[in-house]
């Protein structure tokens, strides 16, 4: 953790800061400091030393490193006791549910550079290759029926594309429930698992799991997927901070889940202007069954209102939508 630490206040200089300085404020040895600068060195960081000055990170224009220590130069060392870095995990949802039946406490985030596993809803793998996504689980503990957990993964639509925009400038659309897009393409999927006491069948808690395609250029999609998925790079062709969009992301969480339910109209009323899904001509999917539908508009609950081709009305709390080939 020295390591990352060390990186942490390099990163948030412009200048050169004295090894004596950096012990003093970690409360280690000036050796542990001399041993943490070598091993980011080793790892690739371009660190200056002058003796008399201290150490200095030049940049490193062309490395996207999603660690602790690249994180922590965005969030406080209170947060980051809170949020635990992999390098590769089969998922951050599986990874999350092991340590929430431990005990891990609501805002506890699991993030990793690489999922081996990485899932979808119903069932579906989400691709989540290393260095150029963001792959994050919170641990929410809210006291609230599972009649109540649609809403919360609409409001962490609006979170995402929330820390998006605070980071590119851009604000994706929300296609309902849980998936983020850009030029009518996935950018973004939310999974949300929720544990519920057999007894008070209260939620004991839900992990809201978000993969986003940050850096993938777009020759670098499998040819299933590049007609319906696309990345913030493919878009707008600039390089985005994965570590930079992350703890921005994990901020926009914390703030919904403080505003958790007081705040609905607030969430609902942003929901609503973000999404792209009222208004088109859809179908409506169960099993293998697709229906034509019309989205008339975002409920009260987050759910959907849909009309029927023979005039019947349904309000869809859960299930799945497309708007592929439909016109």
């Amino acid at each position: 953790m020295i390591k990352e630490e060390v990186l942490a206040i390099l990163k948030k200089k412009n200048d050169y800061v004295s090894g004596e300085k950096i012990s003093t404020e970690l409360g280690v040895s000036r050796m542990a400091i001399s041993h943490a600068v070598k091993s980011l060195r080793n790892d690739g960081y371009n660190i200056s030393s002058v003796t008399n000055k201290g150490y200095r990170l030049l940049e490193n224009p062309d490395m996207d490193r999603l660690t602790a220590g690249e994180l922590m130069s965005y969030l406080s060392r209170e947060r980051m006791k809170h949020v635990l870095c992999l390098d590769i995990v089969d998922s951050t949802n599986t990874k999350l549910r092991e340590l929430a039946f431990d005990g891990a406490d609501s805002g506890y985030v699991v993030m990793a550079n690489q999922q081996t596993c990485g899932r979808g809803r119903l069932g579906r793998s989400f691709m989540s290759p290393k260095d150029t996504g963001i792959y994050l689980s919170m641990l929410l503990r809210p006291d609230c029926l599972p009649k109540d957990c649609p809403a919360i993964t609409a409001w962490t639509g609006v979170a995402v594309s929330r820390a998006i925009k605070r980071v590119t400038g851009i604000s994706p659309s929300i296609k309902w429930v849980n998936d983020l897009y850009m030029s009518d393409k996935k950018i973004c999927g939310i999974l949300s698992e929720l544990s519920v006491e057999s007894e008070s069948g209260h939620v004991q808690h839900i992990i809201v799991g978000i993969g986003i395609n940050v850096n993938e250029r777009s020759n670098e999609f499998p040819d299933d997927l590049k007609n319906i998925a696309t990345s913030i790079y493919a878009e707008t062709g600039k390089k985005t901070s994965r570590a930079e969009l992350a703890a921005a992301l994990i901020e926009e969480l914390d703030i919904m889940s403080s505003k958790w339910p007081c705040a609905k109209e607030e969430y609902l009323d942003e929901y609503r202007r973000l999404t792209m899904t009222t208004g088109r001509d859809i179908y409506v999917i169960s099993g293998e069954n697709k229906t034509k539908a019309k989205a008339l508009e975002i409920n009260e609950d987050f759910s959907l209102k849909v009309r029927y081709e023979d005039e019947t009305i349904e309000n869809l709390s859960s299930g799945e939508i497309s708007t592929k080939f439909v016109n």
